[in-house]
């Protein structure tokens, strides 16, 4: 561990990409769905939403997988495993003409993608703690927050200049690129020296660990509603705007500009992080979602959908928060644990990912004619992060 932490930009910008290849198989083929579902068959549009949960559930359990292993053989010769599932994956979806076969390609899709997002955690928490972790976090996600302002564009130019298995092919593409930096520059953040045999035992001791720390438990449950909350928005995003709102062409310059709002927010998190502290914004950000959210239900209660300017103003104030939450959280959870922190990061993924999928899952299926349900939601998720946060005792600082 540093004494005197230094930023380093590749490394920032290898762990912001690796996380970024979630992203990209999730946000890319959001302007393709409609077209999938017809193509394959599908009568109920509601089902749209499974290419977007069943990929997280996927990374929920595969992280279970990867974290421990990275434990004991490193983290790189377990990113580049996941990588190769993740590979056979996406041959699969787009070789498929049945929905149910692309329904469980999604599946492993998320669990090979689950070994590149939580291995990079992992490998924050190998060179950073306390405050400059949640600082270099903010500046990861800042870079990776750039994927969902691109991704949907792609996507939908993909889908009209050739189909929609072209989107899968070139997340492909750009994955291996990826890999390929990641081998030739990253080297391994965990020593042979602090490496644990597999054990079974081991693995079941890393559980007991991690649930050991109160910190750890509060900010991932926290996590996950935090997660679960924008899982819905993710899932529901493309029938909110092209069949509510009916901005089909539109869509991904919609979806585009709420991510720049999450992208400065997590910029302005990296810059005051470590002066003000990861706690305190988080309250602060927690706070903000909550009530921006309670404001939206209270206002549009049994009523249809207001103007389009209304609420992409209120989902401009829930993403504006998320922004702040996301790095901090995350960081929260993990500083307590870095003794143990490719268990914990897969624990911590684990459980709030699977969170996020019930969430969405239980949101998502009363979002037919309005956008009040999700608000509902996000505020029900907000006030129980609130009531967790509160209940936690305050981080003593590291820097």
């Amino acid at each position: 561990m540093k004494n005197q932490p230094v930023l380093k930009i590749e490394f920032i910008a290898i762990m912001a990409l690796l996380m970024s290849l979630v992203a990209l198989s999730i946000d890319g083929i959001l302007p393709a769905l409609a077209v999938i579902g017809a193509d394959l068959g599908v009568i109920n549009t509601k089902n749209h939403q499974l290419l977007i949960t069943m990929i997280f559930l996927g990374l929920g359990f595969g992280q279970l997988i990867f974290g421990p292993l990275s434990d004991s053989y490193g983290r790189k010769p377990i990113i580049y495993i996941g990588f190769l599932v993740f590979a056979i994956a996406s041959i699969i979806c787009v070789n498929t003409d049945s929905y149910e076969v692309l329904i469980a390609g999604r599946i492993l899709q998320g669990i090979g993608l689950a070994s590149p997002r939580t291995l990079s955690i992992a490998m924050v928490r190998d060179s950073y703690e306390g405050d400059y972790m949640a600082k270099v976090m903010s500046f990861i996600v800042m870079i990776f927050i750039l994927i969902p302002i691109i991704a949907p564009t792609l996507g939908q130019f993909l889908m009209i200049t050739y189909n929609w298995q072209a989107i899968f092919n070139v997340q492909l593409v750009l994955g291996t690129l990826v890999i390929f930096w990641f081998w030739k520059r990253q080297p391994e953040t965990l020593p042979s020296s602090k490496r644990t045999a597999f054990r079974t035992a081991v693995l079941i001791s890393g559980f007991k660990e991690f649930f050991k720390h109160k910190q750890a438990i509060a900010f991932t449950i926290i996590s996950g509603f935090i997660t679960g909350s924008f899982m819905v928005y993710l899932s529901s995003t493309q029938h909110i705007f092209e069949v509510q709102y009916g901005l089909g062409e539109d869509f991904p310059l919609i979806f585009a500009s709420l991510a720049v709002g999450v992208g400065f927010a997590t910029y302005l998190n990296g810059v005051f992080v470590v002066k003000v502290g990861m706690k305190r914004i988080a309250l602060i950000s927690l706070t903000a979602y909550s009530l921006s959210s309670l404001v939206y239900v209270l206002l549009f209660i049994n009523k249809v959908n207001p103007p389009l300017w209304i609420v992409l103003v209120f989902f401009g104030l829930q993403f504006t928060a998320i922004g702040f939450l996301f790095g901090n959280l995350r960081a929260l959870a993990m500083q307590p644990i870095g003794h143990i922190a490719g268990v914990g990061a897969a624990i911590n993924g684990f459980i709030s990912t699977v969170m996020g999928v019930l969430i969405a899952t239980l949101i998502g299926g009363f979002i037919e004619t309005t956008v009040w349900p999700l608000f509902l939601g996000f505020t029900c998720c907000g006030f129980a992060s609130m009531v967790i946060f509160l209940f936690n005792k305050p981080l003593q600082r590291t820097i």
